[in-house]
């Protein structure tokens, strides 16, 4: 039996068959259903009637009551205008219509009270308002009560066929008082009475026609709560199904890590580091499959986290794999961890997709016999004829570039136990963002610096700067340090006032006639970046003309100056990755922002922001602000957020209250069998058919 909720909208009073083909195509509408969870976006305040005399330019939109007393056509063809005066006990003033003057003339009749709402401007000394709504205020429709007014977003083509946002208010009031009555409770009574939330009833009457700004903040209060509380629930209860099925290989053999942290450790840990070996290791020895996110700004000492995890597997005869996004990174960590393994006597390999043939057929038979400890590479790995004898870890870094399809693809390559899973980024991603797209994954968090490094100094200069920026890497050079100099695009574009790479190369050339420059962009193949890239290490040459492939790139401990051209045109979470690449030595680094002079001010608010801070986790959450979360950390392939009233950038304390809620609520009732769960189990379990269960694989 179809619910009352799934009537198709068209049966709506003042919807139809015309209207609703409209409705289902422009704005996703097809039922009772989706119309009543069609919110407004924003509201008309109604609730008071202002005299005349207290009407002036500098309100918002205002509500008057009067009488019209002369109505007058004035001028001729284009420039012809209605002009009615409405007066009150306090004054009168002029209302103003440009269009559909004939049609206004039939409606506007003098003598007769009217409503209208509007926004006043001045003319001359007059006050008056150009094309107000209005409504007589006898008559047998309305219903004159002070009020809130909703209004929806719609589009043109809705618009041109009378659909407007008035128009949805009618359709609305024809289908809230009734459905909302109607509307299904499925937060248990207990939540709701403990965290104050008005019912639904309530509140879907409140959000489309709240009586006053208490009802509406009380109404939005409990749907944005709602729409978090199901994500939450979602992922919790993806976690709890994990932890529960997805038994992991217990691994407490800490021998080997035991004698490489105390024989060959090359530099003392971070009490931070400490901390999230611990929180790894007791994943690790629990039985249930580890699913870990791990966070930490660039040049935090993630990968040495991973080596000493991956040492605890590898110890107990199993094998670790580490894949990175690039080739150039997937050597770094390659060179990084060779020099570490082989002081433990540990066979590692390199697998990309330039191994040689020959070599590549070696590394995947040693791998399928357990010949080999641990792995190193790139999306070469999950190639189909890489298998494991024994897989117990797999470590990915920079996971937000790769699909989650990818990623399962590792996983898949053992068969009794799911190996467990270290993801790494080092894009710091804010506390929201994390509780809403990876809730169903642990979270750790690396939150300082090694000893020794010192805090990059960023500075803004703008292009009138240049010959002292120059001036500066001059001396930075002599010094014994290198820079970087970035720029956004590789070729010209017409659309952009941009420095584009070869001409800012030239430049950089013409400035520093006696200094060898290296340049790399993602249009060279990579035996060339590579041969770039290793120049740059070895010192060979002192500049590095570069785009944003060197975001995730190599560590040159020497490199003490990173220069961004167009700062404007970066977004804050990539200038913070490059910023990272410098600060690698122990020496003071720099980076310097160099944009024009005339900047938007969302530009000006990331320039001043990395200027400020070099706190990975604020600079997401300004980040979060400026963006919205749909851009942020890959959200649309998660299919996770799915909010239409809660906002991430600014909601995060009743994220906070509903994740609790949630939590809570699964500590009592772990499968919502109980009497007060019973509709939330069956909203849930109808929900979750529609998921894709991907948490096993992060």
């Amino acid at each position: 039996m179809r619910s009352y909720f799934d009537t198709p909208v068209e049966f709506i009073k003042g919807v139809g068959p015309q209207r609703a083909e409209l409705l289902k195509s422009e704005l996703g509408i097809h039922t009772f259903r989706d119309m009543i969870l069609y919110y407004p976006f924003r509201y008309e305040d109604r609730s008071r009637f202002y005299t005349i005399k207290e009407v002036n330019p500098e309100m918002p939109a205002v509500q008057v009551k009067g009488r019209i007393r002369k109505v007058d056509v004035i001028g001729h063809r284009r420039s012809k205008r209605l002009v009615a005066v409405i007066a009150d006990d306090s004054g009168e003033m002029e209302l103003v219509w440009f269009k559909g003057v004939q049609w206004m003339l039939k409606k506007v009749m003098v003598g007769v009270e009217y409503v209208v709402f509007g926004k006043a401007t001045r003319y001359g000394n007059k006050i008056n308002i150009a094309h107000p709504e209005i409504e007589p205020v006898t008559g047998e429709n309305t219903q004159f009560v002070p009020h809130l007014q909703p209004v929806y977003s719609t589009t043109e083509k809705l618009r041109n066929k009378y659909l407007d946002s008035k128009a949805l208010v009618k359709i609305q009031r024809n289908l809230v008082p009734e459905a909302a009555k109607r509307y299904p409770e499925y937060i248990p009574a207990e939540v709701l009475e403990h965290y104050k939330l008005m019912g639904i009833n309530d509140a879907l009457l409140h959000i489309h026609f709240p009586h006053n700004p208490e009802f509406l903040a009380k109404a939005r209060y409990r749907l944005k709560f709602e729409e978090f509380f199901y994500i939450q629930l979602k992922l919790l209860t993806l976690k709890l199904v994990r932890t529960e099925k997805f038994k992991g290989e217990i691994f407490g053999d800490t021998k080997l890590l035991t004698e490489f942290y105390e024989k060959h450790l090359p530099f003392e840990l971070t009490e931070a580091q400490k901390r999230v070996i611990r929180e790894i290791y007791n994943d690790m020895k629990s039985g249930h499959q580890m699913n870990r996110l791990l966070q930490g700004d660039v040049g935090s000492g993630k990968t040495i986290v991973a080596f000493l995890s991956m040492l605890l597997v590898v110890g107990s005869g199993s094998q670790a794999v580490m894949m990175a996004p690039t080739e150039i990174l997937a050597i770094q960590h390659y060179h990084g961890l060779k020099e570490h393994a082989e002081k433990v006597g540990i066979r590692i390999a390199l697998l990309t997709g330039s191994t040689k043939n020959s070599e590549k057929k070696i590394i995947r038979q040693m791998l399928a016999e357990g010949d080999l400890n641990m792995v190193v590479g790139t999306h070469a790995l999950i190639e189909d004829k890489v298998k494991f004898k024994k897989l117990g870890i797999a470590v990915v870094d920079e996971q937000h570039r790769f699909g989650v399809a990818q990623r399962s693809k590792l996983w898949q390559k053992t068969k009794d136990y799911y190996p467990h899973v270290l993801v790494m980024t080092a894009t710091p991603i804010p506390r929201t963002l994390a509780m809403t797209l990876y809730g169903d994954l642990d979270v750790s968090v690396i939150d300082e610096l090694p000893k020794g490094r010192k805090p990059i100094k960023t500075l803004h200069r703008y292009d009138a700067n240049r010959l002292k920026v120059n001036q500066f890497l001059r001396t930075e050079i002599e010094k014994g340090g290198q820079v970087y100099v970035v720029y956004p695009l590789i070729e010209e574009s017409e659309k952009m006032d941009l420095k584009d790479l070869m001409d800012g190369y030239e430049s950089v050339s013409r400035a520093f006639p006696d200094y060898p420059l290296s340049i790399v962009h993602g249009k060279m193949n990579s035996e060339a970046k590579d041969f770039e890239m290793q120049r740059f290490v070895k010192g060979e040459t002192k500049i590095m003309v570069a785009t944003t492939v060197i975001e995730v790139g190599v560590d040159v401990p020497n490199a003490s100056v990173m220069v961004i051209e167009n700062a404007e045109r970066f977004g804050l979470a990539q200038l913070h990755q490059l910023r990272g690449r410098v600060g690698r030595g122990a020496d003071q680094s720099y980076c310097i922002l160099i944009s024009k002079y005339e900047l938007s001010k969302d530009a000006r608010t990331r320039l001043e922001t990395m200027v400020r801070t070099t706190n990975g986790f604020e600079i997401a959450d300004v980040d979060l602000q400026l963006r919205g979360p749909g851009d942020l950390a890959g959200t649309q392939q998660s299919g996770v957020v799915e909010l239409q009233l809660a906002d991430l950038s600014k909601d995060g304390k009743i994220l906070q209250v509903a994740r609790e809620a949630a939590i809570d609520l699964l500590n009592r009732d772990p499968d919502l069998s109980g009497e007060s769960s019973r509709a939330l189990k069956h909203f849930m379990d109808n929900k979750m058919k529609s998921a894709v269960v991907w948490s096993k694989v992060s």
